[in-house]
């Protein structure tokens, strides 16, 4: 069987899979049977029964990564109608912005560091600190790899989903906005769609902190990188 039928079988799949886990997820709505986390799980587990690489897998699904775009261009909907809220916090947006990115790399680089991760690896991995669409361009100008930093950005979205309510929790924000801009910053598209469910302010605020983040790392993040391998290598 050629690789080009798997991977248009792969892609039925995976959005078969979708459709079916996300009904699944309406009746029960338990994070682990969520679509962003269970239909990888499984794929992953095929794929690596059947030996079939990666590279086959996204022969023919680039296409869906590439739908990231408009979707993400989309949330400029909820940014525009809560756009007072926004002016009024514009600064602390901002600053939350550029601490988030800032502590979002060079965290990358000393876990690149301590795993001893070869240099495009390295890039990768600082570079998934923003939604998907961003990220690939990102690593792309840095020399990175964008299959690497896909999956980095969707390991990085779903821990922060994940260890979202625990945390904010415990670091007792009780602000919509604040929590919000929490979940934008550190899970971008997941963390945003996961404010969305806990309150439309909250999920505006995260979308409008995944944009801004996507935004900045990819005008500053090439000398933002470069500049914090240099200075601690």
């Amino acid at each position: 069987m050629s690789t080009t039928v798997i991977s248009i079988f792969f892609v039925i799949a995976t959005l078969v899979g979708y459709i079916l886990v996300k009904k699944l997820h309406r009746k029960y709505p338990y994070m682990l049977l969520s679509p962003a986390m269970l239909v990888p799980f499984i794929l992953i587990i095929i794929l690596l029964l059947l030996h079939i690489s990666y590279e086959t897998y996204m022969q023919e699904s680039q296409w869906i990564v590439w739908m990231l775009g408009p979707a993400t261009v989309g949330f400029a909907v909820p940014i525009y109608e809560y756009r007072s809220i926004i002016r009024k916090h514009a600064i602390s947006i901002s600053l939350g912005v550029v601490v988030g990115m800032l502590s979002g790399v060079i965290s990358a680089y000393w876990l690149a560091k301590l795993f001893k991760f070869d240099l495009a690896t390295s890039y990768s991995l600082m570079s998934r600190s923003i939604s998907t669409p961003f990220a690939m361009e990102l690593t792309a100008h840095i020399g990175g790899s964008v299959e690497l930093v896909i999956l980095f950005t969707m390991i990085t979205g779903i821990a922060g989903v994940a260890l979202a309510d625990l945390i904010l929790k415990k670091l007792q924000l009780n602000s919509n906005f604040a929590q919000g801009a929490s979940l934008g910053n550190a899970a971008h598209g997941f963390g945003t769609s996961k404010a969305f469910m806990r309150h439309k302010e909250e999920g505006v605020v995260a979308c409008l902190c995944m944009v801004l983040s996507g935004i900045f790392m990819v005008i500053t993040g090439p000398v933002l990188i470069h500049t914090v391998i240099h200075l601690f290598a």
